[in-house]
């Protein structure tokens, strides 16, 4: 990677942190933007050697999540902060301890979670999956945060698939239908159940889904055509 590339994307990952604090500005109090930013220097230092499967800095994997979470479900600064180190424990060295340390206990308990459910879920089939995650809605009453941010990074997921080989994109399209989908809607995220539930039809039914849009497509085609 050249020097100007390089630069580019710290351009990029600059501006989707703006981005970030636009969406939540003001609901954000001082103390509120310091947590954030410090969450994002965390997060930038932790995964700063690592790429997605399509190439980009892993880094706007947990901006994005973070701003569905700001924006779409509409949780603090806390949850943000959370959303943004959300991989941090799973895939780097640092621990839960580190973040307690840098941070308080509420945001290394709501990561510690987001972390529990990202190492169970490799050892459990999709009806497994389903059952424990019901089971952990009754448990985390006192913190369904780490269900919802956990909604959020898969919704990012979903949306950023295209890298995946076929067998991995229909597997966790699979996932998110049957687990993920039904979860949002009990917890009434109406809009991300919904888009959810598209993009698993994108990759289990893609026949079906692609007719579906070009009607769609087809029907305001003619709307427009009308107006």
């Amino acid at each position: 990677m050249t020097e100007e590339f390089i630069e580019k994307e710290n351009k990029a990952i600059a501006q989707e942190y703006k981005e970030l604090l636009r969406i939540s500005y003001q609901t954000l109090s001082a103390d509120d933007k310091k947590l954030i930013r410090k969450a994002f220097d965390f997060a930038v230092e932790a995964h700063k050697d690592v790429r997605r499967k399509s190439g980009e800095a892993y880094i706007f994997h947990p901006i994005a999540v973070a701003k569905i979470v700001a924006s779409e479900i509409g949780l603090g600064a806390t949850s943000i902060a959370a959303a943004l180190m959300h991989d941090v424990v799973e895939d780097t060295h640092y621990t839960v301890h580190d973040i307690e340390k840098e941070f308080n206990p509420k945001v290394a308990q709501i990561v510690e979670g987001l972390t529990k459910i990202a190492q169970v879920k490799k050892d459990m089939n999709i009806s497994m999956q389903a059952e424990n995650f019901r089971k952990m809605l009754l448990t985390l009453n006192d913190d369904v945060r780490v269900i919802l941010i956990k909604i959020a990074d898969r919704l990012h997921n979903m949306q950023t698939m295209e890298s995946m080989p076929e067998y991995k994109q229909v597997k966790i399209a699979s996932e998110t239908l049957y687990i993920y989908a039904p979860l949002a809607h009990r917890l009434g995220l109406y809009n991300i159940k919904n888009q959810l539930e598209d993009l698993g039809l994108k990759y289990t039914e893609p026949e079906v889904y692609r007719d579906i849009v070009s009607k769609i497509k087809e029907t305001k085609e003619q709307q427009d055509a009308y107006i």
